[in-house]
């Protein structure tokens, strides 16, 4: 039975707080490996930008340009699993069957849509607080010294900049992260099925590896969209005059195809814990909420 989708929104909200707080410092480093400059490297590698950070910034430089994030993380999450259960409620027959892997593929796209308009300003203003170094001109105090200067300079509309790249991440990503998500923790119910044929309650451990699955499978699906979405958010206005086409064309005449997956290693390193925390905060939430209705 598909749970009630006011359920799922309160639930992703915990799960979204928590994938923050346990992910960010690698997404900066991400951030940091997609945007560097190809003739003058900054970084030589995951490794090497992670420490030069700490060295430079201190660890509070791993979590720069959070604020924008843990504002919006919590209604952004709990927008995304809102979309995934009232998909999961229209797909859902009136016999409660389970929802095949198409469906739940499907349910989770739709929760992509849900959440575009919101993600993609605060991933706009979180990179754009990400770039800055010690080494690098700060133009930026913080998350609402970004907006009030993008608005004055060119307009609400560019607070805005990468939607489309937002979308083309996170339908088909999103998609891939539920479905895969949902097979593997029906997968681990199924196995832990009593001898009388009664279904135990999936364990942690099972959400957390579920849910860490889940993280990895959506970058594998959403790395290429995200680099062309971190390089046209971050780039100074009119360097890619027609969009996601032009960062397209650009990188891969200048680096190939290799290049849609820089930043690769932060983000599979964060992925499974990130994630996985996600989850445990979804499910302990909807089991808190299911005690109490």
């Amino acid at each position: 039975m598909a749970e009630n989708p006011v359920k799922y929104f309160f639930a992703g909200g915990v799960g979204g707080i928590l994938t923050v707080l346990v992910g960010h410092p690698f997404d900066t480093v991400k951030v940091r490996l997609q945007t560097m400059s190809t003739e003058k490297p900054q970084y030589k590698g995951t490794f090497d930008c992670f420490t030069k950070i700490v060295r430079n910034e201190s660890a509070v430089g791993l979590y720069k340009g959070m604020g924008a994030p843990i504002t919006g993380v919590a209604p952004i999450f709990a927008l995304s699993f809102l979309g995934y259960g009232a998909g999961k409620k229209v797909l859902t027959n009136e016999n409660n069957d389970k929802l095949a892997h198409w469906q739940y593929f499907v349910a989770g796209s739709f929760s992509g849509i849900t959440t575009a308009a919101i993600t993609a300003p605060g991933e706009r203003i979180k990179c754009l607080l990400q770039i800055q170094s010690n080494e690098t001109a700060k133009v930026y105090s913080g998350p609402v010294d970004v907006v009030r200067k993008l608005v004055r300079q060119h307009g609400v509309t560019s607070v805005f900049k990468g939607l489309c790249a937002t979308l083309l991440r996170d339908i088909p990503a999103n998609g891939a992260y539920f479905v895969t998500y949902e097979t593997i923790k029906n997968f681990l119910a199924d196995r832990s099925t009593s001898p009388s044929g009664e279904k135990k309650s999936v364990s942690m451990l099972s959400t957390i590896f579920a849910g860490g699955c889940a993280g990895i499978m959506y970058w594998v699906v959403g790395m290429p969209a995200d680099v062309l979405k971190s390089r046209l958010q971050t780039a100074p206005e009119g360097t890619y005059p027609n969009g996601v086409r032009s960062v397209l064309s650009t990188t891969l005449r200048n680096e190939g195809p290799g290049a849609l997956y820089k930043g690769a290693i932060p983000v599979f390193l964060r992925a499974f814990p990130a994630n996985a925390a996600c989850f445990l905060g979804v499910e302990y939430t909807l089991s808190l909420l299911n005690k109490f209705s």
